[in-house]
């Protein structure tokens, strides 16, 4: 697709969804509440093959829709589609399970008036962190300290003409599609930043184990697939925290083992209890460590427990992706969350 020259004043906004239902109604008239002196915006909704009414919820809404019936659904082939067909020379790209702040764009649009910034991004917070105990220590997890940065996340502001410069995202990951492209817009000297404002409201509407583990063996996924492919190329982007992950993992699993087996051969509680008290010690240095991020004491406990243990997980999608690459196969969409 040619795109015509991208319209200055003109601010592209891309949502992408699949089977978000209300989320997505939500997310659509936190649009329509966006303050905007001086500037005209648009709204793009990409569907990635829903099988509820998304698009004629969107259409109702006002968006223009793209309907993509993709083999291989992934959130970089519906952005790139919206961003391609876009008309603004700046692109704010939201997932559409997230509320806009109003204030956002037109407080973050200045920060890319530097000739080096290709991309701004904000707070992303949970929308209800007393659902779950889950949704209460994951909204800690998008929490960073303002700066420049290595990537950012989904929610976030692009120029137009770095997406077309660089190509986009890329379309054959299913996750961690973000980093990576981060990591070439870096390479062409360019910069991404994290600025200290409200940008939006996110609903990750986990309830149960075992959506807890299907998201985090998703980012094992992205750090293993990112990182052996960038080694291929010579560059060592993630690999360093794919290594960690997986040593973290086979400590934990390890000592886990260990101790109950030495009870058993010992006749004593001594090794079982010397492993739940490492482990309780571990997480409370991980809550300490990470109080900048909130006041409650209960909150950090579990978000020090969370630390570690999301670590299992993580390296089991690590093997996962290593255990279909030996087969020959590609891992599809990998979703947590119920339509």
């Amino acid at each position: 697709m040619i795109q015509a020259e991208p319209i200055e004043r003109l601010v592209s906004i891309v949502v992408i969804g699949r089977n978000e239902g209300s989320r997505l109604r939500r997310c659509l008239e936190s649009i329509a509440q966006i303050s905007h002196p001086g500037f005209e915006f648009e709204v793009i909704y990409v569907d990635s093959g829903s099988t509820d009414d998304s698009i004629a919820l969107a259409q109702e809404l006002g968006a223009r829709t793209i309907a993509l019936q993709p083999e291989r659904p992934s959130a970089a082939l519906g952005r790139n589609a919206g961003w391609r067909a876009a008309r603004g020379a700046t692109i704010l790209f939201l997932d559409g399970d997230t509320i806009l702040d109003p204030d956002f764009v037109v407080k973050s649009l200045p920060d890319l008036a530097g000739p080096k910034v290709a991309v701004v991004w904000g707070h992303r917070r949970e929308i209800h962190p007393e659902q779950s105990i889950y949704n209460r220590v994951l909204d800690l997890d998008w929490i960073y300290a303002p700066g420049f940065t290595l990537y950012c996340g989904g929610d976030a502001l692009f120029r137009q003409s770095t997406l077309a410069q660089t190509g986009g995202f890329d379309e054959t990951l299913i996750a961690g599609e973000e980093p990576e492209l981060c990591r070439r817009i870096a390479a062409l000297g360019q910069l991404i930043l994290h600025v200290d404002r409200p940008m939006t409201g996110h609903d990750l509407a986990i309830t149960r184990w075992q959506q807890y583990w299907k998201r985090s063996t998703r980012a094992g996924h992205a750090y293993a697939e990112v990182s052996e492919r960038l080694r291929l190329s010579g560059e060592t982007f993630w690999e360093g925290e794919a290594k960690r992950n997986r040593n973290r993992a086979l400590t934990l699993v390890g000592l886990a083992l260990a101790g109950p087996i030495l009870s058993i051969v010992f006749h004593r509680f001594w090794p079982t209890i010397a492993v739940l008290l490492f482990f309780a010690l571990i997480a409370l240095r991980s809550a300490w460590k990470s109080r900048w991020k909130s006041n409650d004491a209960y909150t950090l406990l579990l978000y020090g427990i969370h630390s570690h243990l999301q670590q299992i997980p993580i390296y089991w999608g690590q093997l996962q992706y290593r255990r279909s690459r030996r087969k020959g196969k590609r891992v599809g969409l990998l979703e947590y969350k119920q339509p």
